[in-house]
């Protein structure tokens, strides 16, 4: 179904920009949201890359980037009420490891995918060549430019569903799976356990493009190193060094 919405999407884009709208595609469009737009342009403009507007000489007031603004923040306080009303018991800093977790840009680029954003997304030629429809950084904030565009037409309760359903649905396998577990809040509950210092971070290396770079972190605890990591965040990197850590302390 999702494949299909993205060939929906592109017609729909399309169409907009000259004037004529397809209802029976735009319909089909609302329904893969399970949201009808009263404001059908703000979806047009949560998919616009500014890639894409400054290929058709447009503005850079005129890409997803405010939408992206707007939705990160309704989509923190979305995520923060759910998970305040679903670990009563839980304190500050726990809730916010899991925030971080279900924010992250790892999680949100994977359900970006899902929804099809990949094919969605308007980008220039270049960008699009260049692998931009895959792009992390580029997924994440085209669906938090979808939220922002949903909040604006219809508040917060229609925003507030389309979280739960497309990114607080699988929340307990989410939480469940290795790959997403913090490491590094592990590391530093063992090695304050442990009686030691807390981890420090070093960036190693950076390599590859500005779009696709890839960063080397070493992570090491009173001047002795533990455990090494890359990925495509120094984030994602630093949650790879923890593991290592973890790992040869024998803690994972």
């Amino acid at each position: 179904m999702m494949r299909s919405f993205g060939a929906l999407i592109r017609r729909w884009v399309r169409g907009s920009e000259t004037g004529g709208l397809d209802r029976r595609v735009r319909q089909r469009v609302e329904h893969a949201l399970e949201y009808r737009f009263r404001n059908v342009a703000l979806l047009g403009q949560a998919l616009k890359h500014r890639s894409y507007v400054y290929a058709h000489r447009g503005h850079g007031i005129d890409s997803n980037e405010r939408l992206e603004f707007l939705g990160d923040a309704v989509l923190d306080l979305v995520v923060a009420d759910f998970l305040y009303g679903r670990y009563p018991g839980k304190r500050e800093g726990t809730l916010t490891q899991l925030k971080s977790l279900v924010v992250s840009r790892s999680v949100l680029s994977r359900k970006a995918l899902a929804l099809g954003l990949d094919e969605l997304v308007l980008l220039s030629p270049e960008e699009r060549g260049a692998g931009g429809g895959r792009q992390p950084s580029i997924l994440c904030d085209a669906l938090e430019a979808l939220i922002g565009a949903v909040y604006l037409d219809g508040g917060l309760e229609a925003a507030r569903r389309l979280v739960h359903a497309r990114v607080l649905g699988d929340f307990d396998e989410l939480i469940a799976r290795e790959d997403y577990t913090n490491f590094k809040s592990k590391l530093l509950e063992h090695t304050q356990s442990m009686g030691n210092g807390y981890p420090r971070y070093l960036v190693r290396a950076e390599e590859g493009p500005d779009h696709c770079k890839t960063f080397s972190v070493e992570v090491s605890v009173t001047g002795a190193s533990l455990g090494r990591g890359r990925g495509r965040s120094k984030k994602e990197a630093q949650q790879m060094a923890a593991r290592d850590a973890l790992r040869r302390l024998g803690a994972l």
